[in-house]
């Protein structure tokens, strides 16, 4: 899988609709499938969505309200149907176990997929490997739910006509990435003559809080920012007594935090058209798409 989107799989909140299936967010992202709170008939959408759920290599539940992970149990069944051989990772509130094991457990089955489970205690670094740094932030939702930061690493990458201005090519690359410099005809050529470090990507998802710090600091320089807005501007009131937040709040978020690209998401079932939450969030951020249904959303690497 060499892809870089994000496919909307559903986007209504707590309250499916004819058109709205609850909220369930997967990116791609090069080789791996990151799973953001698989809501109810996750694992059908994925169908609807032509995705083989195999793809999925991470799965992140910000909370336990149903509309966030009730799709996760189907989710880790169909997983092990598949018989899938790379690890499962899961991502979830520490306080939230004993859930997690309902919805793990929560029918009769031989398991044999590796789940690797990462329960979140704290803020900050939650995970790190060769390809991704995973952090948490905590938000304001009344339980204990966290917003996702997933960045990618940097990466070296070499400039062909580079390359080829000073005759390296074949295995004297390898031996340049080995010792950090060689002599070619009478010159020092070092590595960073040739190539340069591409800065990692970020993925965002802040799903069910009010404003808060805990938003602000992972929405922090993301390419990507999936944000909540489950009211508009007339329906603050409600916003606020519910602890979510309106499309101009996030857009505020977005537009503070020095986003590239916010995805509002989850969706009161008391309005019907998607677009009136981009309207009213372009008034301040301009970059901004309304999230519908099996919606494919890419966000291409950047060359540099």
């Amino acid at each position: 899988m060499s892809l870089r989107d994000v496919v909307i799989l559903g986007c209504s909140s707590q309250q499916p609709t004819r058109h709205r299936n609850h909220g369930a967010y997967l990116v791609r992202w090069n080789e791996e499938g990151l799973l953001f709170d698989p809501g109810e008939g996750t694992q059908r959408q994925f169908i609807f969505a032509n995705i083989a759920p195999p793809c999925v290599t991470r799965i992140f539940v910000s909370h336990f309200h149903g509309d966030h992970c009730l799709g996760l149990g189907s989710m880790l069944m169909r997983l092990n149907l598949d018989k899938v051989k790379h690890p499962i990772h899961c991502y979830y509130p520490a306080s939230g176990k004993v859930y997690f094991d309902r919805l793990r457990y929560g029918t009769a089955y031989h398991e044999n997929i590796h789940v690797i489970e990462h329960p979140v205690e704290h803020d900050g670094i939650i995970h790190e490997d060769d390809t991704f740094c995973i952090e948490a932030y905590r938000l304001e939702h009344g339980i204990e739910n966290f917003a996702y930061r997933v960045i990618e690493k940097d990466v070296r990458r070499f400039d062909q006509t580079l390359l080829n201005q000073k005759d390296i090519k074949g295995p004297l690359v390898k031996e340049l990435i080995a010792k950090g410099s060689l002599d070619r005809h009478g010159h020092r050529v070092s590595l960073d003559d040739v190539s340069f470090m591409q800065k990692g990507e970020i993925f965002a998802s802040v799903l069910d809080t009010l404003p808060c710090e805990g938003a602000l600091k992972a929405a922090n320089g993301a390419t990507v920012l999936l944000c909540e807005s489950t009211y508009l501007k007339e329906h603050e009131h409600l916003a606020k007594a519910y602890l979510h937040m309106t499309a101009e709040q996030a857009a505020l978020i977005a537009k503070q935090s020095g986003v590239k690209l916010l995805i509002l998401t989850h969706f009161s079932a008391r309005y019907q058209e998607e677009s009136a939450f981009a309207k009213e969030a372009r008034q301040i951020f301009s970059d901004v798409i309304a999230a519908e249904d099996l919606k494919v959303i890419p966000f291409p690497k950047k060359m540099g």
